[in-house]
C-alpha cells in the first residue's frame, strides 16, 4: 500500500529559523519530509510529506500547531492570497483508488485542529463539495470572517471566530497537482495578470489550470503563478508554451520557470517525448522510477 502525501502551505517564507522549526514539526510524528520550498515574495513555504495514514495525521497536526505558535498573520505581507498561518493543508492519494483514505485522513486532521488547536477549519476539494481554496481566500481573513458572521459560511470544525494571529485552516483531500511559476522579464504586473487570465480555465483558458499574476518586489519581476489540476488534459510543457506565446504577444519574454514542490515522473516523461521524437514516453520506461518498484 502506497503512503499518502500532504503538501501543507504555510504563511512564512523568509525566516529560516521558523521554516526549520516548521519542517521539524511536520516530520516529528512519523511522516517523512521530502521537500521544502520557500519563497520570500510569496512569504510562503510548501512542505512535501509522505506517510501512512496515522503518522501523516499526527505530523500535520504537529506542524499546524507550530505554525499557530510561530506565525502572526497581522504582520504578514506576502503577495500570495491566504487566510491562515497554516493556510491550506491538502491530503493527496498517490494511488488511484486511495481517495477514500485521503478523505478520511483529511477529516481527521480537520477534526483535531478544530478541537485541539481551537482554530476554525474549512473543508475543501473532495472533502468540501469541490470548493477550491480561492473560494475561501477571496478578500482575505477579514472577508472570510464577514461571510461567517453573515451566515454565508460555517466552519466544518472549530470556532466560528478566526484567530487574529493564525486565521483559519483549509483542509481537504485532492488529486495530485503541479504547482509551477513562470517569471517574466518585466515588472509589469498588469502583463502577468493578462497572461494569467488568458491561460486559466475560469476565464476561458486551458482546462484544469489556475493562474494568478503577481509582482515580486525582491526580484523586480512579474510572475504567472499556476496550479495545474489536470496534467493529462493540460500537460505542463504545453501550459508553459502557452504562457510564452501570450507573453510574446505582449512584447515580453520569459525569464525562467520555478517548480514548487515535487514533480511526478509522468509529467517529465510527457515533456521529454516530443524532444525525443516519440509519440509518448511512459513513466515506466524511466530507470529511476523502475528502481522504486
Amino acid at each position: 500500500m502506497l503512503p499518502l502525501e500532504s503538501v501543507p502551505n504555510v504563511s512564512e517564507g523568509r525566516d529560516d529559523v521558523t521554516i526549520g522549526a516548521l519542517a521539524a514539526a511536520f516530520s516529528s510524528r512519523g511522516a517523512q519530509l521530502l521537500d521544502v520550498h520557500s519563497d520570500a515574495d510569496h512569504h510562503r513555504s510548501v512542505f512535501t510529506l509522505v506517510g501512512d495514514d496515522e503518522a501523516l495525521v499526527r505530523s500535520l497536526v504537529a506542524g499546524i500547531a507550530a505554525a499557530q505558535q510561530r506565525i502572526d498573520l497581522r504582520r504578514h505581507d506576502g503577495v500570495h492570497p491566504r487566510v491562515g498561518a497554516a493556510d491550506v493543508v491538502p491530503v493527496v492519494p498517490l494511488a488511484a483508488g486511495d481517495m477514500g483514505r485521503a478523505q478520511a485522513a483529511a477529516v481527521e486532521v480537520a477534526r483535531r485542529v478544530g478541537e485541539e488547536l481551537e482554530l476554525p477549519v474549512f473543508l475543501y476539494a473532495e472533502s468540501g463539495a469541490g470548493r477550491r481554496p480561492a473560494f475561501f481566500r477571496r478578500g482575505g481573513p477579514d472577508e472570510l470572517q464577514r461571510r461567517v458572521d453573515a451566515g454565508e459560511l460555517e466552519p466544518d470544525f472549530g470556532p466560528r471566530q478566526l484567530d487574529p494571529r493564525s486565521g483559519a485552516v483549509l483542509v481537504g483531500a485532492r488529486r495530485p497537482l503541479v504547482a509551477f511559476n513562470v517569471n517574466l522579464a518585466t515588472d509589469d504586473v498588469d502583463v502577468a495578470r493578462a497572461i494569467a487570465a488568458a491561460v486559466r480555465e475560469s476565464s476561458g483558458g486551458l482546462p484544469g489550470v489556475q493562474a494568478l499574476g503577481l509582482g515580486l518586489a525582491r526580484t523586480g519581476r512579474a510572475q504567472v503563478s499556476m496550479n495545474l489540476l489536470d496534467v493529462d488534459g493540460s500537460p505542463l510543457h504545453d501550459v508553459v508554451a502557452r504562457v510564452r506565446e501570450e507573453a510574446r504577444l505582449r512584447g515580453v519574454e520569459i525569464a525562467g520557470g520555478e517548480l514548487v514542490g515535487l514533480l511526478p515522473g509522468s509529467v517529465v516523461a510527457a515533456a521529454a517525448a516530443p524532444a525525443l521524437a516519440l509519440d509518448r514516453l511512459a513513466s515506466d520506461r524511466l530507470l529511476e522510477l523502475r528502481l522504486l518498484d
